[in-house]
């Protein structure tokens, strides 16, 4: 098959995936938007690709405007044009799509049908209930038309695919209701590129440059936006600050940029820009505890993804979000890490305390999440349900 696989942000398991089908004979074409900020994955080619793998992506004049609605839906709309472009002149068989605003998905889809390939949506997210939760800070007359707005079009979109690939089993009653045929979903959650993400030591190059051996380091790294409190980490730093202990926030955007303002005075709290990727099986070596954190309103439409990538560090986590969220299932169902209340600084400064205490239960925690990791995230068993569902699409 010709397929293109797009990955809007450009992260590290979708430009696996590529590489995994392109090493089966397929002709794979990846497509990202280089300008979106986040952490990405190896998303240009390196030594050892199949000849028959491509990485391509558009950029947009000047900063992507993450968070001003107007200006970033104009360059959703320019950066659609321009990828459905590239999905025009590969000529695939297939199209798979995630992480895409609507617009660009939208485009893509038209581009697919245009020439008779089939599109595969990959759900990752539930837009239309972001689009509530984020407009609805100004006004929740606002959220609610939003939402009403942007599920017209979302669910549209997903009816219209050939195939619905969702991250979660807790996103299909949903994809029902939007009247989405049952025959075309299948779940198949994230993962986590065990390859890209060997566990290193605590003492490595990367935490003697930045200063962190000798302490306990509580670790979040990833995006820190509008689905994330980051007053919990300031709290965290607070009470690290007198027990010997740290906070380390590898991140940009507007949580950091308020960490940065709010936390100025707080010896405790580390702020670092987003780091090589290359770099990142260093980083998150470098935490004795990793952080996970996210708002209880947003566990409907979101499942942080940076959850599968500490498990394969071998570090436990300590997760602030919904018991209901898929996130905390998978901790809890790895057994690598403790889950708490969202929205409730207490008991996460509690559970902080009893992990910095404990460091054989540390190390415990740690060695279940990437046993965990190696078990769940064989690639060729996940490449296997993919290349099914692309065929049955194309």
């Amino acid at each position: 098959m010709r397929i293109v696989v797009h990955d809007y942000v450009g992260y590290a398991f979708p430009a696996q995936l590529a590489r995994v089908l392109a090493s089966r004979g397929h002709d794979v074409l990846f497509l990202h938007c280089a300008s979106f900020t986040a952490g990405k994955g190896q998303v240009e080619r390196r030594e050892g690709d199949p000849a028959g793998l491509v990485f391509d992506s558009v950029a947009v004049a000047g900063a992507f405007e993450k968070y001003d609605v107007r200006r970033r839906l104009v360059h959703e709309r320019s950066t659609g044009r321009e990828l459905a472009e590239r999905v025009t002149a590969f000529r695939p068989d297939v199209v798979l799509s995630s992480n895409s605003p609507l617009v660009v998905q939208r485009a893509l889809q038209q581009a697919a049908h245009a020439r008779g390939a089939g599109f595969v949506f990959w759900q990752q997210d539930v837009i239309s209930a972001a689009a509530r939760r984020v407009l609805g800070r100004r006004s929740r007359l606002v959220g609610h038309a939003a939402e009403s707005v942007v599920a017209q079009l979302e669910g549209r979109l997903l009816r219209q695919s050939d195939a619905v690939v969702a991250i979660s089993g807790d996103f299909v009653p949903l994809l029902r209701r939007w009247r989405v045929a049952e025959d075309r979903i299948s779940v198949i959650e994230n993962w986590a590129p065990l390859d890209e993400l060997p566990v290193r030591p605590r003492d490595n190059a990367w935490a003697r440059e930045h200063d962190l051996v000798g302490q306990t380091v509580f670790l979040y790294s990833g995006t820190l936006g509008f689905k994330h409190d980051p007053s919990l980490l300031l709290e965290l730093a607070h009470w690290a600050g007198r027990n010997e202990a740290c906070v380390v926030v590898v991140s940009e955007g507007v949580g950091a940029d308020w960490l940065a303002e709010h936390g100025s005075y707080e010896p405790a709290l580390r702020l670092l820009p987003y780091q090589p990727y290359d770099r990142l099986p260093e980083v998150t070596a470098s935490g004795d505890v990793l952080l996970v954190l996210l708002e209880p309103d947003a566990g409907a439409f979101s499942v942080p993804s940076k959850v599968l990538s500490y498990l394969c560090a071998g570090r436990p986590q300590l997760a602030s979000v919904s018991p209901a969220n898929l996130s905390a299932r998978v901790i809890k169902r790895s057994g690598g890490g403790v889950v708490v209340p969202p929205k409730d600084p207490s008991a996460l400064v509690a559970e902080a305390d009893r992990l910095h205490r404990d460091g054989g239960r540390r190390q415990e925690l740690g060695r279940r999440a990437r046993a965990y990791a190696e078990t769940a995230f064989d690639i060729e068993l996940i490449a296997d349900r993919f290349e099914e569902v692309l065929r049955a699409s194309s």
